[in-house]
């Protein structure tokens, strides 16, 4: 070909580039690998961003490594920023830290923070090396990019449109029977379940708690697909919410290990011991305003841990229910009083039937119809006081903007202990004339 033929074909690329831009995007994702590369090399620095910008992902990541170095830095250092970056969570360490070497301080700041997702977030928790189909390509094409990109192994491939925003996904058992000459959206089933990269460990945990499934697409702020969560990312996100709740519930640090250093768990521990020796003192001070009925009737000492144990037993099962729902997203803090409902009915329910076999207990030890008649009333009272306190904490935690997990059980196990010797030695004290 001449050289005036070349330069011909160059400007009209460039024009139909500019003049036609996603169609141009439909046409250069269908090119090979060598196609695109020898494309954007003959664009302008403008148009070769441009064209860059619009690729499918795995299709950019492979060109900005085979492009010139001179290629690469103006579309590291040009290029949309998130583009950018959603090709460098694919790299390896040393080719992401060559390609920011092409690049100021300010640009490498700037992409290193888009990179870099918080801890507890699902963009942490994703894989970012994930094959994208474009839904225009056809089975045969398909299973070639398969074959050639041999993703990690999953029952089902995610299918996006020319920007990149994700449109379905497409089982694989379906592009081994079909025509090879069929485009992949006529195969493609929606998306059930899809999370944004800033979304909690929490939320990814609901997601799969809500739908069952085995693999979780994550987005970009633009809808676009970034990275697939597979389903042993998700069961360590099951794991480390549950094992941090347990910390939390009984005031231990959820950055806390095994192994931890001695000075940070005293830290972190002896706070809520504090507080916790506090609330033992108020409990205390309950039983003080009873101290006579209790050297009158001695009994009632004997069978007052009855009554606060059963009442935190119960209040326990509500507060675990409860934040377990609010984690998950089964319920919202609108929703407390249906909750508060069912715990509080249940309390009263189970109240009942555990006063009376502990009435008859307590009749066959003492045969005193009094003590009976205090320990049933007093029972019943301090488990759906119970039961409706395990629902109230983590809601309010949870409306002040505050971890619901966050040492509730210290403060349950206050108020239970406080309600179940109120409601025993008051009724107690209301009855001495029957003990």
């Amino acid at each position: 070909m001449s050289t005036d033929a070349i330069h011909a074909v160059h400007a009209l690329n460039r024009a139909f580039l500019r003049d036609h831009p996603f169609v141009a995007q439909r046409a250069v994702n269908k090119l090979s690998r060598d196609d695109l590369v020898e494309l954007l090399r003959s664009q302008p620095v403008i148009d070769m961003i441009t064209v860059w910008n619009g690729l499918i992902l795995d299709a950019a990541t492979e060109v900005l490594l085979r492009l010139p170095e001179s290629s690469a830095a103006q579309i590291m250092q040009r290029g949309d920023p998130l583009a950018v970056s959603r090709v460098m969570v694919r790299l390896a360490a040393e080719e992401r830290e060559n390609l920011l070497s092409l690049v100021n301080s300010i640009r490498q700041r700037e992409l290193a923070s888009l990179v870099q997702y918080p801890e507890e977030s699902a963009g942490a928790l994703m894989d970012p090396r994930f094959l994208p189909l474009n839904e225009t390509l056809t089975v045969r094409e398909v299973l070639r990019r398969i074959r050639k990109f041999k993703p990690r192994f999953t029952r089902h491939l995610y299918v996006v449109d020319s920007e990149g925003k994700l449109q379905g996904l497409v089982e694989i058992y379906r592009l081994a029977l079909a025509d090879p000459g069929v485009q992949l959206n006529t195969l493609a089933n929606p998306v059930r379940a899809a999370l944004s990269a800033t979304a909690t460990r929490q939320e990814v945990v609901g997601e799969l708690d809500k739908h069952h499934i085995t693999d979780l697409p994550v987005l970009d702020i633009d809808g676009r697909l970034i990275g697939v969560i597979h389903y042993d990312a998700l069961m360590e996100a099951v794991r480390e919410v549950s094992s941090v709740d347990m910390l939390t519930m009984v005031g231990a640090s959820r950055d806390e290990r095994a192994l931890s250093n001695i000075g940070f768990v005293v830290r972190k521990r002896l706070p809520w011991l504090s507080i916790n020796l506090l609330t033992a003192f108020l409990a205390a001070a309950v039983v003080g305003l009873f101290e006579n009925t209790i050297a009158q009737f001695t009994a009632l000492a004997v069978l007052l841990p009855v009554v606060a144990g059963q009442s935190g037993n119960t209040g326990a099962q509500a507060l675990a229910v409860t934040m377990r729902g609010l984690a998950l997203r089964e319920i919202g803090t609108s929703q407390w009083l249906g909750v508060a409902r069912k715990e509080v009915g249940a309390g009263f329910i189970n109240g009942i039937a555990i006063a009376l076999l502990t009435g008859l207990g307590v009749m066959l030890w003492s045969s005193s119809v009094g003590l009976v008649l205090v320990i049933v009333v007093s029972m019943v009272i301090a488990m759906v006081a119970a039961a409706f306190s395990g629902v109230l904490i983590p809601v309010i935690l949870s409306s002040m903007g505050q971890d619901p997990a966050q040492s509730s059980s210290i403060i349950l196990t206050t108020i239970t202990d406080v309600v179940g010797f109120f409601a025993f030695l008051g009724i107690a004290t209301m009855l001495s004339g029957m003990l």
